[in-house]
């Protein structure tokens, strides 16, 4: 009996499990059923959504992709999401957990990240029990700073030039506990150093993070901040370091390349895994590797070093600042970069400028000295020939001296047109005159298998320059024109106003606004390397063969085009031709009197002997000597001095009288314009004669420093001497 009773409730619990199982059995079917009918129903619903959207399980899982997320990731049944995000942004596991979390807690989520492709939203919403739809938008880019801050995860605030906060956003209030007024409320030290580790107080006590400061507009700066945990070096978000709006490589401790982040790779552009950081720069002047050293060491203290980007789409300067960290108890570099192009250009400017200056200074320094001997050469030359006629067997080697001495003389002459020291006589000039004047030269020197044509303006304006030296810096564009068609071909000088609104930036130069005359001369010849065109208005510098030119012509045409307020300017292309455009200030005044010997009616030479008085002033022995001579050959009293101070000293005898003062301008000591002006209290009837190597700043404007006074650029001829001594005497009878 017992035994039966047994067997009928082992026989009762064994049944009921049975119907218990059916049951769980039909249970999990129809839970599959609803399950497969609700991802069927939202497959449907987010198929055609254009923004890719994933189903996963709680494991990250994914269950389904729409069509947008296939055609961007590819099919991805069975991964992770986790995975497939990788290829978006760096470690989007701990993302991910912290969005799931809140979705399964909330009901949904979401957070704005800055990936490798830009700004996105990456938003959650459970779906289930255990399942979780994730939807990825792409956002326009917009501005990081101020209120719209508030999403990203990088803790950042705005601070004005006092110091003052004005804004944190909500990662760094959770970070220092509070809102804060002043910048010493959050860091320990300042002022603050962009690239750079600092210290801010937190409720957990101090935490270190690498600032990142860019200036604002109206003197708001945004700072950001790139928390390093103790012993690691790694930011709290993995996101944080692409996100961070400043430019940052991290580098191991033998200089490779670990990660760069989306402002750096704009800087850089695409860096190839396990490139050097010297393969990427050049400039420092030593080896990378040296400085990568240092940095290691602590031995740089973070002094930043301004290197040339390799890249070749364009050229970019950037200031490299290398900071030492630890990441899991590694030594490595953080490198922050920033944009140094313009600064970069404005000392190339600055560095061209001087070195342009320096050769100026030189040039008219050799030139200055170079006169002075051609003076004594020439001078000594013509004394020579005075006592030798035509037929004289030694006056042809006299005259071949004098005629080299004389091209000498044109070739320091081009060396001071190029340091501007010449003294330009400056006239106001209808171009159009002066180049139909000179068409006639200019069609001899192209010779025939050129053709010239000239182009102007009907009503083009005057413009204020002299008119020899313009002619000059013409001539010397149309010859290297016609050497760089040895085939022939056509040089086109064109001339036309121009008005600059606003001021136009060229070349390493800026040309203010206004009203501007611009003649371009252009020819069809070979061109000019792009490596040699920044170079072509150096003196000395020819593209020519040897023996073909002297590298003086157009730094010639450029100092006397700076000289007299212009600008000139190069384009050419390898092949097809060169044309250089000369900018010249429009002149609308009427041309003022100039105070010198071509604006006075000449005195014609008298055979007879001179009878007057001359105090000769020349530091230079041989060319006072010559001076001298020839005066005296011509029948003048000479008295000389060799400074201005023995000069005074001859004058304190008032029983001496003298009618013409010739004086070197350049001297030892006092100068001749100033001693000069000094005698004439004294003397004010006195005539004078300035000469002088180069005439530097005392000939302003081509204006002689003395009224009714002339100039006799050296090196002068005895006749050019005593023609100019005797024109001064008699305009002063």
């Amino acid at each position: 009996m017992r035994d039966r009773v047994a067997m009928m409730l082992l026989l009762s619990i064994a049944g009921s499990f049975l119907v218990l199982a059916v049951v769980a059995r039909f249970a999990a079917h129809r839970q599959r059923v609803e399950r497969s009918r609700d991802a069927e129903q939202i497959g449907r619903f987010i198929a055609h959504d254009a923004s890719p959207s994933f189903t996963t399980d709680l494991d990250g899982e994914i269950c389904y992709q729409n069509r947008a997320a296939v055609e961007r990731f590819g099919s991805r049944g069975g991964q992770t999401l986790a995975r497939a995000l990788s290829e978006l942004f760096a470690s989007p596991g701990s993302v991910l957990n912290r969005l799931q979390s809140k979705a399964a807690s909330l009901g949904a989520a979401r957070e704005d990240l800055i990936t490798r492709r830009g700004h996105v939203r990456l938003s959650v919403h459970q779906v289930g029990s255990g399942e979780f739809l994730w939807r990825l938008e792409d956002m326009a880019e917009r501005p990081m700073g101020g209120r719209g801050a508030e999403t990203i995860s990088l803790p950042m605030l705005t601070v004005s030039r006092s110091g003052a906060v004005l804004f944190m956003n909500e990662a760094l209030r959770r970070l220092v506990g509070e809102r804060v007024r002043t910048l010493d409320r959050i860091f320990s030290e300042l002022p603050l150093r962009s690239g750079e580790e600092h210290e801010i107080a937190t409720p957990d006590g101090p935490l270190r993070c690498i600032v990142a400061e860019i200036e604002g507009q109206g003197g708001r700066n945004e700072i950001y901040l790139l928390p390093v945990l103790p012993g690691r070096g790694e930011s709290h978000d993995p996101a944080s370091f692409e996100s961070l709006p400043v430019a940052l490589m991290r580098l191991a401790g033998d200089g490779r390349v670990l990660a760069v982040n989306r402002a750096a790779r704009g800087l850089l552009g695409q860096i190839q895994p396990e490139t050097r950081i010297a393969d990427l720069f050049e400039g420092l002047g030593r080896p990378v590797n040296d400085w990568v050293a240092d940095a290691l060491a602590g031995r740089t203290e973070r002094r930043p070093e301004v290197l040339r980007a390799r890249r070749g789409d364009r050229e970019v300067f950037l200031q490299v600042t290398l900071s030492r960290v630890v990441e899991e108890g590694r030594t490595g570099l953080v490198a922050v970069l920033s944009d140094a192009t313009q600064l970069k250009t404005l000392e190339a400017q600055f560095v061209q400028s001087q070195k342009m200056q320096a050769i100026g200074q030189l040039a008219g320094g050799v030139a200055h000295d170079f006169n002075n001997l051609l003076t004594a050469i020439s001078g000594h030359c013509d004394l020579l020939m005075l006592r030798h006629d035509k037929g004289d067997p030694d006056y042809a080697d006299l005259d071949q001296i004098s005629q080299n001495a004389n091209r000498a003389a044109s070739l320091v002459g081009q060396l001071l047109a190029f340091s501007r020291k010449q003294t330009l006589k400056p006239r106001v000039i209808d171009l159009r005159d002066t180049l139909s004047d000179l068409t006639h030269l200019l069609n001899r020197l192209v010779g025939e298998k050129v053709v010239l044509t000239l182009s102007h303006a009907p009503d083009l304006s005057p413009i204020r320059a002299d008119k020899r030296q313009l002619e000059q810096v013409i001539m010397n564009l149309v010859v290297n024109a016609r050497d760089a068609m040895p085939g022939g071909g056509e040089i086109r000088i064109e001339t036309e106003n121009l008005r600059l609104t606003e001021e136009m930036k060229r070349d390493r130069v800026s040309v203010p606004k206004g009203d501007y005359v611009v003649v371009k001369v252009t020819d069809e010849g070979t061109g000019i390397a792009p490596d040699k065109l920044n170079k072509i208005f150096e003196p000395f510098y020819t593209t020519k063969r040897t023996g073909e030119g002297t590298g003086l012509g157009l730094s010639t045409a450029y100092g006397i085009i700076k000289q007299t307020g212009g600008y000139i300017f190069c384009d050419s292309v390898v092949g097809s031709g060169t044309c250089f455009t000369i900018f010249l200030p429009a002149h609308d005044r009427p041309s003022e009197p100039e105070n010198e010997p071509e604006s006075l009616p000449p005195v014609e030479m008298s055979d007879d002997p001179a009878s007057a008085t001359v105090l000769l002033v020349e530091d230079e022995a041989p060319v006072r000597a010559f001076a001298s001579r020839a005066l005296k050959l011509r029948g003048y009293t000479v008295f000389e001095a060799e400074n201005a101070e023995e000069a005074l000293r001859i004058l304190e005898d008032e029983s001496l009288h003298f009618d013409v003062f010739v004086t070197d301008v350049i001297m030892p000591g006092i100068d001749g314009p100033t001693w000069v002006a000094e005698a004439l209290k004294r003397r004010p009837d006195t005539a004078v004669v300035f000469v002088s190597g180069y005439a530097e700043d005392v000939f302003r404007e081509g204006r002689a420093p003395q009224p009714n006074s002339v100039f006799l650029p050296k090196p002068f001829s005895l006749s050019e001497l005593t023609a100019t001594v005797q024109n001064q005497i008699g305009r002063r009878s």
